[in-house]
């Protein structure tokens, strides 16, 4: 933008030849024939560089139209330069510094000292409004910056606040967790006197009194000891679930192999009335809790003889991989190892739900089971800081995959003692 220069001269002639000099240079220029009119002028239009003013005009000279201009606090920061045709001596040079005045021009005008003059008021000028453009500019970030800091107080305290509820949840909810587990296991462990006694009586009812009953009354009694030995299995599971999240035994380095064929043992009635196949691969020695550890070997293993085609002797495979290997240690970060089978498998749809407390896919009256097997198992790996997961087609068998850290065993010790903590 051309810098605003007012000219104020009570002739016009004069007004012309100051035009005239000054015009190459590119200013916007604005006339004013009297004080009064430049006065009138400013009282709408403060962004002027710089006045050039006549001292010698009539009614308003010079000093007195200047003494006015700087009256108004918008007006003080614009330069004067008074051009007069008579030396007035120092006195009266003194008044005109007084008055406002920052320069003084004599007539006869020389165009190049006026042109000079009136450029470094200019380049002043300039520098004055890019200083306050900075200024104005460095207030803004300074204003941001405080409501910036402001802001990220007001979301530390909030974020304080959310720890701090946080954290209350958490204990709540431990506690409350706590506390289930305790009400599961006194529930579970009261409900079997009175289980026992069904399964008793109902047991003499139909022995002792077999001869004075009929079929249809002897048919209720198995009814009523096949829902008992049901209802035993459940709370016996129940117990088994509750006990692993109360488990403190630290883990040990342990053969898994050797683990897995005490399992086998224990289901030799299962795999002998199934005509079961287990191919066991080499597996590795890893820390673990042989106890928590032997009952996912059983649940898993168990299911597989237990879920298999009709007259198709079922036929497992266990074997192990490493993965997640440090490339620049070669030391494994993880074991996976694989319980293949060939039996009925499931929908890969329901790969996350089976993993759910009390989940089952087919009826007990199909397949006896309580649906807390594989939660167990789930649970069991979380405990181990390793994961379980399924792979499986309906018909085509199904393989499931379970991944534990391998970790030296001074290393699982902390890790588990966090979780218990």
């Amino acid at each position: 933008m051309p810098q605003k220069i007012l000219l104020v001269d009570d002739r016009d002639d004069n007004l012309f030849s100051l035009e005239t000099i000054l015009e190459a240079d590119g200013y916007q220029f604005v006339k004013a024939n009297s004080g009064r009119q430049a006065l009138k002028i400013l009282l709408t239009e403060f962004d002027f560089a710089l006045i050039l003013m006549d001292v010698k005009m009539p009614n308003l000279n010079g000093f007195e139209t200047a003494a006015l201009i700087y009256e108004r606090e918008k007006l003080k920061h614009i330069p004067i330069i008074f051009i007069t045709a008579n030396n007035y001596g120092e006195e009266n040079v003194f008044k005109g510094y007084r008055s406002g005045a920052v320069d003084y021009i004599f007539k006869p005008i020389n165009p190049e000292l006026l042109r000079a003059k009136v450029s470094v008021f200019i380049d002043l000028y300039k520098k004055n409004h890019q200083l306050l453009a900075q200024e104005e500019k460095l207030r803004a970030i300074n204003k941001s910056l405080e409501n910036e800091i402001k802001e990220r107080k007001n979301s530390e305290e909030k974020i304080n606040e959310l720890n701090k509820k946080l954290l209350a949840n958490i204990e709540s909810l431990e506690a409350a967790n706590k506390e289930l587990d305790r009400f599961a296991f006194m529930a579970s462990h009261d409900m079997q006197e009175p289980l026992r006694k069904i399964r008793t009586f109902s047991d003499l009812l139909s022995i002792k009194h077999k001869d004075q009953l009929d079929d249809d009354a002897q048919s209720k009694i198995k009814i009523i000891q096949k829902a008992a030995e049901r209802m035993q299995g459940l709370i016996k599971d129940i117990l088994t679930f509750s006990k692993v999240s109360n488990e403190t035994q630290p883990f040990v380095k342990t053969d898994l192999g050797n683990l897995v064929n005490e399992v086998i043992d224990e289901l030799d009635s299962a795999v002998r009335e199934k005509a079961a196949s287990i191919d066991l691969s080499p597996l590795p020695s890893i820390p673990v809790n042989p106890v928590l550890m032997k009952s996912l070997f059983l649940n898993l293993i168990g299911n597989a003889i237990k879920y298999s085609k009709p007259d198709v002797p079922p036929q497992i495979k266990i074997y192990c991989d490493n993965i997640d290997t440090d490339k620049k240690t070669g030391h494994t970060r993880y074991y996976r190892i694989f319980i293949k089978d060939n039996g009925i498998g499931f929908d890969q749809k329901y790969a996350e739900q089976i993993f759910d407390m009390f989940k089952r896919l087919h009826v007990h009256t199909e397949y006896e089971g309580t649906g807390i097997g594989l939660a167990l198992c789930k649970q069991i790996m979380e405990k181990h800081n390793g994961y379980i997961n399924a792979v499986s087609t309906e018909n085509e068998g199904a393989t499931f995959i379970i991944s534990l850290p391998a970790k030296e065993e001074e290393e699982v010790k902390p890790a588990l003692q966090n979780v218990l903590n």
